[in-house]
């Protein structure tokens, strides 16, 4: 699951938008129960651009389910598709494995066609599919403001901690939620992962595989736990990496993940200062006093980049975002240490891979149909009082990455909730995998032996790494354990273990 900072959930927007509604088309394209394969044209890289070459083995294709599940035989929505035919010879292909990557916003589109070359050794034996789930991207994706608009989203700070700033919060996102409805009103009712789940057995009938063969990463996992309830007959074989817990209410999550960020963040200082060349500082203490001298510094003066400017807002995020991978530190190091000498370009940049930005100045929809989905899986609607207790908590925790979270954002959601997606049970289900980082910031360990035991029928594998997501994090011991269940069909042992890598 991706954390959104509040800078990315309280939307200073004004005006009306320009960007057309997301809504789905009253006669879909797509047959029911097919998906008509093709060329893929509009993939995109995390920068926005174009892949340097096209990959003809790699082929998109649409598959129309019921917006409302209530009236299947009504309105249809256009899922999209990708297919990486499996490489393997006659007789050696095993069937499908469907992807979600997280989020809730991520597109399996585009991050199946970038992690195709890390997942080779499935491809041996598999096709490999993900989708853009039901409010994302290229599937009726949510959309609640124009470039401009995003940008003020993106960009407002979150400190200094006072009224002030909660009146901006509270007038952002009354003033989002409204550009949501204005803009994929049709839609909102009908994104939350039950419905994405449904979707999920519809790609199975249309794929021909008996049974639906997944591995759900973070948000992913949530989904996962949804289908295996839904459809527990149906489960094959299942991996659920990066889990989060669907039982939590906003305050739990928040301060949850909150203590996952200041963890992840004290590691990177640690590792930074280790040899004596951080550049952000000599020791722990003063890296960590240089940081909170620049993200005040930037509520009062931001730092011009381009036609930019580089807030406190954006600079948290780009932070957080930097901490998703161990393998981004070095990284943060330069960025963090440009920005305190007063160049704020790699802070952007990493902000920018968080939000979704694109060098035009077009966004995904990761930041919006993040909250889309997040709000409709849940009918809490916190109260102003709870709100700021869950902000002086999470403040204590970490002054850094402390926020109201989601909460306040979907206070004023245009669209009821239901807490149906919250209860997890895959009794009846074949085993399902999950797979626990102890350094995960977004989805910490806690969650992990929580979400094992709600499924009842699932069994945890413990890696000792760094990160946010063990299976894609260089582990070769969590990649052979996984790629061992989903080929061969071998469980790991109860309390199997992998060191960092």
């Amino acid at each position: 699951m991706r954390r959104v900072l509040a800078a990315a959930l309280v939307v200073a927007a004004a005006g009306c938008s320009t960007v057309p509604a997301a809504e789905p088309a009253t006669q879909s394209t797509a047959a029911p129960d097919k998906v008509a394969w093709g060329p893929c044209t509009d993939i995109k890289r995390p920068d926005g651009e174009p892949p340097a070459r096209t990959d003809a083995t790699v082929q998109c294709g649409k598959l129309a389910v019921p917006l409302n599940y209530a009236n299947p035989r009504g309105e249809q929505l256009d899922l999209a598709l990708i297919k990486l035919a499996t490489t393997a010879g006659k007789g050696q292909r095993l069937g499908s494995v469907v992807f979600n990557f997280g989020g809730p916003g991520a597109s399996g589109v585009d991050t199946l066609d970038q992690a195709g070359k890390a997942l080779a050794a499935l491809r041996a034996r598999y096709d490999l599919i993900s989708f853009d789930p039901r409010g994302v991207e290229r599937s009726s994706g949510v959309r609640c403001g124009n470039s401009a608009e995003m940008d003020r989203f993106t960009s407002l700070d979150t400190l200094p901690s006072n009224e002030e700033t909660r009146r901006e919060a509270q007038a952002a996102n009354k003033q989002f939620a409204a550009l949501c409805q204005q803009n994929s009103g049709k839609i909102l009712p009908y994104v939350g992962t039950v419905n994405a789940a449904r979707d999920m057995d519809r790609i199975r009938v249309a794929l021909g595989d008996a049974k639906l063969n997944y591995v759900g990463m973070s948000y992913g996992t949530q989904l996962g736990g949804v289908y295996a309830t839904e459809f527990p007959k149906n489960v094959g074989r299942m991996v659920l990496d990066a889990p989060l817990d669907p039982t939590v209410n906003f305050e739990q999550r928040t301060l949850t993940q909150t203590r996952g960020f200041q963890k992840a963040y004290e590691s990177f200082l640690r590792s930074c200062v280790k040899d004596g060349s951080c550049g952000v500082g000599k020791d722990a203490t003063t890296a960590d006093a240089n940081v909170e001298k620049l993200m005040n510094q930037l509520t009062v003066q931001p730092l011009k980049v381009g036609t930019r400017e580089l807030t406190q807002g954006l600079a948290s995020t780009g932070v957080a975002a930097a901490l998703y991978s161990e393998l981004t530190w070095p990284f943060l190091e330069q960025a963090l240490s440009e920005a305190i000498k007063g160049k704020g370009d790699a802070l952007m940049y990493l902000a920018d891979s968080y939000t979704g930005r694109s060098p035009d100045g077009s966004y995904s929809t990761q930041m919006t149909s993040f909250p889309a989905i997040t709000c409709v899986d849940t009918a809490e609607r916190p109260t102003e009082a709870e709100l700021r207790r869950t902000e002086a908590a999470a403040l204590k925790i970490s002054p850094l990455f402390g926020s109201e979270g989601s909460g306040g954002l979907c206070r004023v959601w245009p669209a009821k909730g239901s807490d149906e997606a919250r209860h997890v049970n895959a009794t009846g289900s074949a085993p399902i995998m999950v797979v626990g980082g102890r350094g995960d910031p977004a989805t910490p360990y806690e969650w992990a032996p929580k979400l094992t035991a709600q499924l009842k029928t699932a069994t945890l594998v413990t890696y000792e790494g760094e990160g946010h997501g063990s299976y894609l994090s260089g582990s070769k011991c969590i990649q052979g354990i996984v790629d061992t269940y989903l080929i061969d069909g071998r469980m790991p042992n109860k309390g199997s273990t992998c060191p960092a890598a």
